[in-house]
Order: C-alpha cells, then structure tokens, then sequence
C-alpha cells in the first residue's frame, strides 16, 4: 500500500496535531497554575507538558520514518478542543476529559486502522501513546478532585509533606502555608497524589 494514500498517514498527522495542541493548552494550565501560586502543581502539569512533546515527537518521526519522500504538506480533516477558559480548577477536569477520549475513542481507533492497513509498528506506537493518555486522565482528575474539594493540601490522615524549594519535611495533616524553614509559599509544598502510593 502506498503510505501516503493510507488511512494511517493521515491519522499519524491527526494525532501529531493534536499533540502538538494538547501541549500548548497544559502550557496554559501551567502557566495558571503559576500565576496562581501552586509552583508544585505547575511543575507536575509541566512533566506531562513534555509527555505530550514527545508525543508529537514519536508521530512526527513515525510519519517521516515510513515516508520515502518528502512532505511539503499533509490536508486533515479533525475536531480539536477548545473548551477551556481560564480557570485551573475547570481546565483540569476538561484536560482530563480530553485525555479519555485519546485513551479510549481516538488512538484505538488508529490503532485499529494502521493494524488492518499492515502497519504494525504504528498501531504498536497508538496503543502505547494510549495507555499513558488514560494515566494523564487519571491524574488530571485527581488533581481536579483536589482543587475543587480543597483537599490539594488538606488530608484526612497524616501525610508527609515535602518542600520543593529546600526539601523541609513535615509529617501532619495539612501542609504549611509557609515553609518553616526557607518561607517559601505553601505552592511550593510537594503534591500528594494517591498515584505516588501504587
């Protein structure tokens, strides 16, 4: 089959795309988060800012890799979000619904289609790119849960806090709102998420 008249050369520039956008849009909730004040939260939303470069990355190479000649330009076709506006809280719950429609709709179905067009390697690359969207979702989420609830620094239970900035340690049921020891702010107080237990 000639690559460039198959389904998944064209799926491949999608998913390229759409990373490329997913990128930005956590690049606006980090920027957010920041500008709130929540340096560790920002600095976890960053960490999936460069999952979704490379991302883009794996697609681009892919695209490149199976095309013997060159690509002046690729016509798609595609629906990508604009939901979000500018408030944190919303934007996490909109990222993470973003990011379950990747796991569980979008990179399967390419996954399909590039595995009936012979494209092994390909449909390998959707499927894998795939299980970490529904693990961004599911942190994305959780970190929503957290700033609705309020319970971002707030537990239930004992918990070990950490700072970021000086590496300060206390074990209590809520964070600081200022570090003891270097007065960094309580942004700068090291997420507790369910994930780092599993």
């Amino acid at each position: 089959m000639d690559f460039k008249k198959s389904k998944t050369y064209t799926n491949l520039a999608k998913a390229f795309a759409g990373e490329c956008q997913a990128r930005v849009r956590y690049e606006f909730l980090e920027y957010g988060a920041r500008k709130e004040g929540l340096k560790a939260l920002s600095e976890v939303i960053d960490k999936l800012v460069y999952n979704e470069f490379n991302h883009a990355r794996m697609f681009y190479t892919f695209l490149q890799k199976e095309c013997k000649e060159e690509i002046t330009n690729i016509d798609i076709d595609a629906g990508y979000p604009f939901k979000q506006k500018w408030d944190l809280t919303e934007n996490l719950r909109l990222a993470a619904e973003d990011e379950i429609a990747e796991a569980e709709d979008i990179y399967p179905t390419f996954a399909k289609v590039a595995e009936e067009e012979g494209y092994k390697e390909i449909a390998a690359l959707f499927k894998m790119v795939s299980k970490v969207e529904r693990q961004h979702h599911d942190l994305l989420t959780e970190l929503y849960q957290q700033m609705k609830e309020g319970t971002m620094y707030k537990k239930k239970s004992p918990t070990r806090w950490v700072c970021a900035d000086c590496g300060y340690q206390a074990i209590s049921k809520e964070a600081w709102e200022e570090c003891p020891l270097c007065k960094a702010k309580q942004g700068a107080v090291l997420l507790k998420l369910t994930q780092d237990c599993e």
